[in-house]
């Protein structure tokens, strides 16, 4: 028995024709219950506390605050507060001017002296080697040369070389230059940075589209306008890493100047403290530990003004969207 397949049965002519209905609109964000939207993510990806790493968050604050907290309320006291009252809270005696004035005039204002000649060393010295590093970086990143793998084994191998291996043959090298004692041995070697190189030429591996620079190149820019004008604010956010990171080793080098200076005039403020700081156990000296703390707060300052005026360039994906894959 064979069945046959009914025909469709043709629409009345003098019906009206059937419309269809409103479409609902979806919301991106989900349907809304109660004002809440619910996006029907699995609680397991949604943010979960740890009281773990809160704890250990905790810890690592109050060990990063508490040196700054003291160090800033005990610029506030006086050479006989400092041992006779609680270390974490202020005197009667607030002395914080005093000691600020006392600081900048001690022993005919060598402070002020010291605090330039850092500033000496770190605009050339850090400078300097950030500048090298930008360019040094940007080289090896987009263009291709003969030994170029024999460089990036180069540059590995000095970043994990200590600075301080370092230290006696290059006081013997400037020593025989004759350039010990004067500043140009503390600016010299504070022109190279290793790491820095190596951090400028991984960051401009990525962050320059190829792209950019070929358009550039088939518009008539030279290579000193491709890399000034669309390079290098590409590059911004790792030269400002470069620049605090070489800033933070010039400001705080101590072992470098320790070996290669024996005038006081040519102090850094680290060799200076130093050199206030150990008074206490000169014969017929005098302890001035306030001021050394006194001289410390200055010290960190600038550190801390760069860090707050730059973190606006720590900022990654400048060049995203500007090309089209």
């Amino acid at each position: 028995m064979t069945t046959t397949p009914l025909a469709p049965t043709p629409p009345d002519r003098g019906a009206a024709p059937v419309r269809p209905g409103p479409r609902l609109r979806s919301s991106r964000s989900g349907a809304r219950r109660g004002g809440v939207p619910v996006t029907g993510a699995p609680a397991e990806r949604r943010a979960r506390r740890s009281p773990l790493l809160t704890a250990l968050t905790g810890i690592v604050l109050v060990y990063s605050v508490v040196p700054l907290l003291w160090l800033v309320i005990n610029a506030t006291k006086t050479q006989g507060d400092l041992f006779t009252s609680f270390g974490l809270w202020f005197s009667d005696d607030f002395s914080l001017w005093s000691n600020l004035t006392e600081t900048f005039t001690y022993d005919d204002g060598i402070f002020l002296r010291w605090l330039l000649n850092t500033l000496l060393y770190v605009v050339l010295g850090a400078g300097g080697a950030t500048a090298l590093a930008v360019l040094g970086g940007y080289a090896l990143a987009r263009f291709d040369f003969p030994g170029k793998k024999a460089v990036f084994a180069v540059v590995i191998g000095a970043v994990a070389v200590p600075g301080t291996a370092l230290a006696v043959p290059t006081f013997l090298m400037f020593s025989q230059m004759g350039l010990t004692n004067t500043p140009w041995a503390v600016i010299i070697p504070s022109l190279i940075s290793p790491f820095g190189l190596y951090l400028m030429w991984t960051f401009a591996t990525d962050a320059i589209p190829t792209e950019l620079m070929e358009a550039a190149r088939v518009d008539g820019a030279s290579e000193f306008r491709v890399f000034w004008q669309i390079c290098l604010p590409l590059l911004m956010p790792g030269v400002v890493t470069v620049l605090l990171f070489t800033m933070v080793a010039t400001w705080n080098n101590y072992f470098l100047p320790l070996i290669m200076l024996k005038d006081p005039d040519w102090y850094p403020l680290t060799l200076g403290l130093n050199a206030w700081n150990a008074q206490a156990s000169t014969a017929g000296s005098e302890a001035v530990f306030n001021l050394v703390i006194t001289g410390s707060v200055v010290t960190i300052l600038p550190l801390v003004a760069v860090f707050l005026l730059l973190q606006r360039y720590w900022q990654s994906g400048l060049a995203a969207g500007s090309v089209k894959e």
